[in-house]
Parts: C-alpha cells; structure tokens; sequence
C-alpha cells in the first residue's frame, strides 16, 4: 500500500480535485506531533474561496477515516493523518519480505535504453584519484537505471587520441627508451609525458607544440611508426586500468575510445559542409553559434586535425544509429560544461531532435590536502595505490577492533574500496571532493563503513536467531517510534532509487541508507530483540530482517558489498 497515495485518494474525492494534485502536495511534517503526512490547503483558496484553516475544517468532516489511520487533526490550514503503527509496519515489512532483494525494483524503464559514457581515462596517463567521480558516479547511475528496467549500455570513451600522443611521441624519441617503457611502463609514460611539458615551458623555441602536432597528424593519416607506438602505449595502459576496474567492481560494456571514430569521422564533416554549418575561421573550420551566446564551435584545426568536439559529434551519431539510445548521458568534470553546450548545439544545428536527449552531468573535482591535481606536472595519487591503503588502514582498524575476525583480508578489501567508493558518493556530485582517510574509514559516522557495520550487526542477530519463522508475525507488536521511524525509511527506498535515477544523483541512495542504518541502530539500542517475549521478537526480527536487505541492496547500487561480519 502507498500510504501516501491512498491519503491522496481520500482527499481528491472530498476536495474534488485529481488524485495527481492531491498527492503533489502531501507531504510528511518535520515534526512528529504533526502527524505522518499532512496536507496544507493554501492552494484550495482560490478554488473554494474560503480561507485555508475553514477548507481544513470542511474537508475533515468528508472524510470517512480508513483503518490504516489512527487518527485525523486539523491544525491551522493543514489536515493532519496518523497512521495505524501495526498497519504501517505491516505494509512495509511484508512488501520486503515477501520481495526481498527485489524490493525497489521497477520496470519504469522497459523498453527503454540509456548509454552512459562515463570514467573515460587518457591512455599513457596514470589512472589516479582524479578519475574517480567519474567511474563510481557512473557506475552508480548504470545499476540504478538498470533496476529501474532500463536497459543500459556503459561505455569507457577512452581519451585515446588527440594531441597529447604526438607529445608522448615526441618525448619517447627524445628522453625515452623500449628498456625503460617495458620495465616501469604507464609510470615511465608519465614521467616523459611530464618531461616534455617542463621543456616545453622552459625552451619554447624548441617549437615541441608544433612537432607534437606533426606527429599527431602522422597518427590520422595512418602512419606506421606513429601508429605503431600508440598501440604500444594503449597496450600498456589497458593493462592498467583494467586491474583498478577489477578492484573497484566496474565493468563496461563496450571500450569505444576517440580513435574508434577516426575513420567516422570525415563523414561527419561531410555532412556539416553539406548542411552550411561549416565555416572558415583562421584557417580553422568552425560551427558557428553566435546565436546561441557561446563560442563557435571548432571542428577542424587549421593544421587539419581533429578535436574533442569533432569526436563526440561523430561519437554521438554513432551512439544513436547502434543503440537507438532514449538518453546518452555524459559524465564529466564541471568545468567542460562549454565543450557539451556547445557540440550539443551543433548536433541542434544539424536537424537531429534528440540533441535534447543528450545529458551532460557534471561532477566537482576530487583534491588532495595539498591542492589540485595534475598529470601534466606529475602531482597525482595513483589510484591503484590508494586502493590498496585504503585496504591496508582498514585491515589495521579489524586489527585493532576485532583481531580474531576470518577473512580479515577479504573483508579488509570490502570495507576499505567501499569506503573509498562511499565517501565519494556520499556528496552530491556537484561538490568539490577533499579526500580524508579519518573521515572516511570512521566506523561511526556517516560513511560506509558505517553502513556495512549495519549491516553485518544485523546479519549477526539473524544468524543468532536461527531461521526466523516470519509467516505469522504480530505486527501489533510494533508500535513504538523507533520501529515505526525504521519503517518509514524502508517505504521510501523504492521512491529513492527512482530519485536518484531522475536527478542523475546518486547522492539520494547514499544519504537514505545513512538515514536507515541511523534510525536501526536506534531501534537496536531502544529494543530488546533476541531477548523479547516469542511474539515480539519475531516482528523485531522482522525489522531486523528487512533492514538487512535494504542496506546490501542499496550498497549494490553503489557498486559497493556488504560483508556480513566486520
């Protein structure tokens, strides 16, 4: 039962309004003397032409009360509910059971697909802490639309070609060798790729820009020394970055980096020509967008290289023929806003409505104590390594806590990745991210480990407990404020999946399971569970239960697990 929409139904027909404007302005009241839902009658003013508090008055008395309300007040303009505790309980706890870890599933999405382009690292660059938001927001969207039954394609849009491999190039010929590349690999990439920005800066009539540049157009016009090193650069950061996936639990289903467009892309240009969009600039060729307010857009370097903007364009077509996507969401740093707006606008300009399914989402950036993060100067925090701290200072914490725990590594492992994971998605991805391990490893805060210790303290009363018999249960026994504040939390998690799927925000989950495990050990602390009377104790196993599976499922939508002892 929707509580919320069965109050709305009472309303409409004692209002007569629809049930839609009824339910849109029920709400829950922040205290609880107010009642479990409320509804203000401002907006019936206008309608009735009365003043709010006697619409309150009249539509009270038209109201026949149910049996899952315990009472009906009117205070001022707003009609008050109270709903039947033990019915309460009821509801929720027998939808859980009865589902169990399909409880928050919906098919809102059948028939529907969504491609998310989302981590997309530079190859022959470290895969560090800043390219974090990026994989766990998107990782977290993915399995949240596919909950909600949209089918979902996760794409790793690799930043595998461009400028920045004619500088590696150019770097390698000059400072590099094959013995150095092979033995340290991605670290021996960077290390000349940081090389050749730092002589770059201090030499500028070395000309090295322009020499990168050259070599790049070598890649497109399909040269074999240059292509040849590419490969041999993507070979070795693949490796890589496929070993930090398995770490973190992210899998994608197709690897289509910037140069899987390279031989798409001239038809793309073809038919910006054909349409009278392109223009000569400088020697560049651009999309003008002057009458939107922004910069044009460019397409083709005077040099006749490609950009960013002509790859996501050919990306984008390429997206829409093979998957015939109903939303294509992109997961970057706040600070490309411009860059979509304005290729966005250029798919707009070429006649293609579903430019407006195209979805930008942006993310704050991820900072250490000591500042922002650079791969250019090589002032970055390998992600693999944090990991593996992370992993370590929370073996260090099981130590300390709980040394004859088994699997200490194991768990030690899901505890600390989920940490590092949590503590991301804990902030709404606008925000800018400073990375802490005492705020994040804490045990009893608002942190995943936090949550995962819910979790595994309500695995560790089941298990206590035996095989629960939960056919009959007495829910009358439920009727204090704890159960039922635990009770409310566990209704709203499905509305929260779907939440966090409209707002793009993954935040919404994370902050709810907080909320839960908060409001359980509340009900924890304040209720005796395996000691009770038999009648008590199987409804309170029953929140206990019902608990336990709304957390390890809400933390899979993370992409994070939920051990079943810390």
């Amino acid at each position: 039962m929707d509580f919320k929409i069965e109050i709305a139904k009472l309303l409409a027909a004692a209002a007569e309004i629809s049930v839609e404007d009824a339910a849109a302005a029920v709400e829950i009241p922040a205290k609880k003397e107010m009642g479990d839902f409320a509804y203000p009658c401002f907006r019936l003013a206008k309608v009735f032409r009365k003043a709010p508090p006697m619409i309150a008055a009249e539509l009270i008395e038209k109201i026949e009360k149910p049996a899952f309300i315990a009472k009906m007040q009117v205070v001022g303009a707003y009609i008050n509910f109270f709903v039947d505790k033990s019915v309460y309980a009821e509801q929720v706890l027998s939808a859980v059971l009865e589902q169990k870890e399909s409880y928050g599933k919906s098919d809102m999405g059948a028939g529907k697909t969504v491609v998310i382009d989302y981590s997309s690292p530079n190859i022959a660059k470290p895969f560090h802490v800043g390219h974090l938001r990026s994989t766990v927001i998107g990782n977290a969207i993915y399995k949240i639309h596919e909950e909600l039954g949209y089918h979902c394609e996760g794409i790793n849009h690799l930043g595998d070609w461009g400028t920045q491999f004619g500088k590696l190039i150019v770097a390698y010929k000059k400072w590099g060798s094959k013995e150095a590349v092979e033995k340290d690999g991605i670290q021996e990439l960077m290390r000349i790729y940081v090389k050749f920005h730092d002589e770059a800066e201090k030499h500028p009539e070395l000309k090295m820009d322009d020499e990168a540049r050259l070599w790049f157009v070598k890649m497109q016009e399909g040269d074999e020394e240059a292509l040849t090193l590419w490969k041999w650069f993507y070979d070795i950061s693949i490796k890589e970055f496929e070993r930090v996936y398995e770490m973190l639990g992210v899998k994608f289903d197709a690897y289509t980096g910037e140069s899987f467009y390279n031989d798409k892309m001239d038809a793309v240009v073809q038919e910006l020509k054909d349409k009278n969009l392109l223009k000569e600039s400088e020697g560049a060729m651009i999309v003008d967008l002057e009458d939107k307010n922004m910069p044009p857009c460019l397409i083709i370097r005077k040099d006749g290289g490609t950009l960013y903007a002509t790859r996501d364009i050919t990306a984008a077509l390429y997206r829409k023929k093979t998957y015939n996507f109903d939303k294509c969401i992109y997961l970057t740093a706040l600070d490309q806003n411009l860059h979509f707006a304005q290729w966005f606008e250029v798919i707009h300009k070429m006649g293609y409505d579903w430019y407006k399914d195209l979805i930008h989402v942006p993310f704050g950036l991820v900072s250490l104590d000591s500042g922002k993060l650079s791969t250019r100067h090589g002032h970055v925090v390998l992600m693999e390594d944090l990991l593996n701290q992370a992993c370590a200072e929370t073996k260090r914490i099981i130590e300390e806590k709980n040394p004859n725990l088994e699997n200490k590594e194991e768990i030690a492992k899901q505890v600390g990745i989920g940490a590092v994971i949590f503590n991301d998605l804990y902030n709404t991805r606008i925000k800018d991210v400073v990375f802490s391990w005492e705020r994040m490893l804490n045990f009893d805060g608002e942190t995943g480990p936090y949550v995962q210790y819910t979790h595994a303290r309500a695995c560790s009363i089941l298990k206590r407990a035996g095989e629960p018999d939960f056919s009959d249960i007495h829910f009358e026994a439920l009727s204090d404020e704890a159960s039922l504040d635990v009770c409310k939390l566990l209704e709203a998690f499905p509305d929260k999946i779907k939440d966090a799927a409209a707002k793009l925000e993954p935040s919404v989950v994370t902050r709810h399971l907080v909320a839960i495990a908060q409001a359980f050990n509340k009900f924890y602390h304040d209720n005796p569970i395996l000691s009770s009377e038999p009648e008590v104790r199987q409804a309170r196993l029953a929140i206990v239960f019902s608990v336990k599976t709304v957390l390890k499922k809400g933390l899979a939508l993370l992409g994070i697990e939920a051990p079943e002892q810390m």
